[in-house]
Protein backbone atom coordinates (compact mmCIF):
# COMPACT_ATOMS: atom_id res chain seq x y z
CA UNK A 1 0.00 0.00 0.00
CA UNK A 2 1.23 3.40 -0.98
CA UNK A 3 1.24 6.17 1.40
CA UNK A 4 0.10 9.46 0.28
CA UNK A 5 0.33 12.48 2.69
CA UNK A 6 -1.86 15.67 2.19
CA UNK A 7 -1.99 19.03 3.62
CA UNK A 8 -4.83 20.26 4.84
CA UNK A 9 -8.02 18.89 6.03
CA UNK A 10 -8.64 16.63 2.93
CA UNK A 11 -7.86 16.12 -0.68
CA UNK A 12 -11.22 15.44 -3.19
CA UNK A 13 -10.72 12.39 -5.39
CA UNK A 14 -9.71 14.26 -8.41
CA UNK A 15 -6.83 15.83 -6.51
CA UNK A 16 -5.82 12.60 -5.38
CA UNK A 17 -5.31 11.16 -8.82
CA UNK A 18 -3.40 14.10 -10.05
CA UNK A 19 -1.04 14.10 -7.42
CA UNK A 20 -0.60 9.98 -7.62
CA UNK A 21 -0.26 10.46 -11.17
CA UNK A 22 -2.51 8.59 -12.27
CA UNK A 23 -3.96 11.03 -14.35
CA UNK A 24 -1.92 14.63 -15.53
CA UNK A 25 -4.48 16.84 -15.32
CA UNK A 26 -7.26 17.45 -13.69
CA UNK A 27 -9.77 17.91 -17.11
CA UNK A 28 -9.22 14.21 -17.32
CA UNK A 29 -10.37 13.59 -13.91
CA UNK A 30 -14.29 13.11 -14.94
CA UNK A 31 -13.22 10.94 -18.10
CA UNK A 32 -11.00 8.87 -15.54
CA UNK A 33 -13.66 8.54 -13.07
CA UNK A 34 -16.47 7.53 -15.36
CA UNK A 35 -14.45 4.42 -17.01
CA UNK A 36 -12.40 3.55 -13.64
CA UNK A 37 -12.72 1.30 -10.71
CA UNK A 38 -12.31 3.15 -7.64
CA UNK A 39 -13.32 1.91 -3.88
CA UNK A 40 -12.91 4.30 -1.15
CA UNK A 41 -12.76 2.49 2.67
CA UNK A 42 -14.20 -0.20 0.38
CA UNK A 43 -17.30 1.49 -1.34
CA UNK A 44 -17.33 1.68 -4.79
CA UNK A 45 -17.26 5.74 -5.62
CA UNK A 46 -16.49 7.77 -8.69
CA UNK A 47 -17.25 11.56 -7.50
CA UNK A 48 -14.39 14.37 -8.35
CA UNK A 49 -15.31 15.84 -5.42
CA UNK A 50 -15.36 12.82 -3.16
CA UNK A 51 -13.68 14.57 0.23
CA UNK A 52 -10.60 12.00 1.29
CA UNK A 53 -9.24 12.51 4.76
CA UNK A 54 -6.08 10.79 6.59
CA UNK A 55 -6.69 7.32 7.26
CA UNK A 56 -9.38 6.99 4.07
CA UNK A 57 -7.84 4.02 1.71
CA UNK A 58 -8.23 3.88 -2.07
CA UNK A 59 -7.67 1.17 -4.09
CA UNK A 60 -7.86 2.05 -7.74
CA UNK A 61 -8.40 -0.93 -10.39
CA UNK A 62 -5.36 -1.72 -12.36
CA UNK A 63 -3.31 0.95 -10.29
CA UNK A 64 -2.88 -0.34 -6.60
CA UNK A 65 -3.98 0.77 -3.15
CA UNK A 66 -3.12 4.12 -1.33
CA UNK A 67 -3.59 5.31 2.11
CA UNK A 68 -4.18 8.93 2.58
CA UNK A 69 -2.09 10.31 5.71
CA UNK A 70 -1.47 13.55 7.58
CA UNK A 71 1.87 15.31 6.16
CA UNK A 72 4.08 15.96 9.05
CA UNK A 73 5.60 19.03 9.21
Amino acid sequence: MTVVPIRGEYITLGQFLKITDIISSGGEAKLYLAEAKILVNGEPDNRRGRKLYPNDTVKVGGVGEFRVTAEQN
